[in-house]
């Protein structure tokens, strides 16, 4: 959050309403919070500008595409350089499969999360695209189970925090 910005109750509420639903009109999120259409597009542009907001985005579903596995995998790198941790940060990148990549405290240097077509799928990822990656030294994989939850931030009165 940008210095000096405020945030107050309505745009809490915007934030709201729009982190449940991004798709929802302005006209509708104007509704709900009693003001105008166009102030609500006015409060948007100045939360976004704030790089509070970061853009919103149609969810996918992975399973809905075929997706059956999903999991996380801690990758250590030898690291000899910052352009070594650079160099297999590229490699992973172009890897589609992976759709985050994290840089972490700790045994790993990259923490990733990645979906596949089923546990054979992950298996070839990981060993034909991951480990034959000469500065990676070994790899740790977790399969989720289930998704428990997911959910952005909290923006309800009291749980945002304010830096001067």
């Amino acid at each position: 959050m940008e210095k000096g910005f405020q945030i107050d109750n309505t745009d809490k509420m915007i934030l709201e309403l729009l982190g449940s639903n991004a798709r929802m009109s302005f006209l509708e999120v104007a509704r709900k919070c009693g003001i105008s259409g166009a102030a609500v597009h006015q409060r948007v542009q100045k939360l976004t500008e704030a790089k509070i907001i970061e853009g919103a985005r149609m969810a996918l579903s992975p399973k809905g595409l075929g997706y059956q596995t999903c999991a996380f995998i801690g990758i250590q790198v030898n690291l000899t350089s910052t352009s070594t941790h650079q160099k297999v940060f590229q490699q992973i990148m172009e890897i589609p499969e992976i759709i985050e990549c994290h840089h972490v405290t700790g045994k790993y240097s990259l923490f990733v999360k990645i979906f596949t077509k089923n546990n054979e799928h992950l298996k070839k990822v990981i060993v034909e695209r991951i480990q034959v990656i000469p500065e990676v030294t070994a790899t740790e994989t977790f399969i989720s189970l289930e998704k428990g939850f997911i959910r952005e931030l909290p923006v309800r009165e009291g749980n945002v925090s304010h830096y001067d």
